[in-house]
């Protein structure tokens, strides 16, 4: 449609020229002369001429430029589509660092309790076997003191020990129980009341004039602690329980290897033993 409209303004343009040319020719020029023009006619011309060039360009240059598209800022565009996605992407890497610190703090404190968790079952059970452990050293220890009692009394008698009857002089009735028997035995089997102090310690020493007492490890029995045990039988098929009886073998042993109780008892402060 530019285009025509341009025709038309350009058709009317060249046409006044002519249309001047020929009105000034019939009304003024003479006819031995060729064709005049006047200068009013001839200024008018050219602007229309310039102004119709100028129209003419205008119009070209809208037709030239009506389907061009002007470029958009693209690089502009593209640059700031970088930037966002660098910033979403640099988002995305701190969430999931945030993610992983998170994920690891969570399994080390997982990994402190189970630790924690199984540092106390440990212990507990430690505990436990401890307690078991003691527990069966206390039942072994009792069931050999009652095999040992048991093997000390006799199968007839398990109220206590065989009551002395003999006589008791007036000098050991400062003593008491068997201490007082064994006072009593040892004047009787000849030897002065000077040496009781001597025999009170050197039995209080082996057994604390116990007539039950057992060295868990000789195995040596009673008062006098003799090894083995039955040797008293000399004295008493009882001598497991009479304390009389295992006293009177003991004098007689110190008698017959020491002479004397003051002289075992000065062998026992040496060595130890009698």
């Amino acid at each position: 449609m530019l285009t025509e409209v341009s025709a038309r303004v350009v058709a009317v343009l060249a046409a006044r020229p002519t249309a001047v040319r020929a009105a000034g020719r019939a009304a003024s020029l003479p006819p031995t002369k060729g064709y005049f023009v006047s200068r009013p006619w001839s200024r008018v011309g050219v602007r229309s001429a310039s102004v119709g060039l100028l129209v003419a360009g205008l119009i070209g240059g809208v037709y030239l430029g009506k389907d061009r598209v002007v470029p958009a800022p693209q690089q502009h565009s593209e640059a700031s589509n970088v930037v966002q996605v660098d910033v979403d992407d640099m988002q995305l890497l701190k969430e999931r660092q945030a993610q992983h610190a998170a994920a690891r703090a969570y399994q080390r404190e997982a990994e402190g309790d189970a630790a924690a968790k199984a540092a106390t079952e440990a212990k507990a059970a430690a505990d436990k076997a401890h307690d078991l452990e003691t527990k069966a050293i206390a039942a072994k220890k009792a069931a050999a003191t009652a095999a040992a009692q048991k093997k000390a009394s006799s199968s007839g008698s398990s109220g206590g020990p065989v009551a002395y009857n003999g006589p008791i002089p007036d000098s050991c009735n400062d003593f008491s129980g068997a201490r007082k028997t064994g006072c009593a035995l040892m004047l009787s089997a000849g030897f002065k009341i000077d040496q009781f102090p001597c025999l009170d310690k050197l039995f209080a020493r082996e057994s604390g004039w116990n007539y039950k007492a057992t060295n868990s490890s000789s195995g040596a029995f009673g008062i006098p602690q003799a090894l083995p045990g039955d040797k008293m039988a000399k004295f008493g098929s009882d001598w497991r329980t009479n304390p009389a009886t295992q006293i009177k073998w003991g004098l007689d042993y110190i008698e017959n290897r020491y002479s004397t109780p003051c002289g075992a008892w000065s062998h026992s402060q040496s060595t130890g033993w009698y």
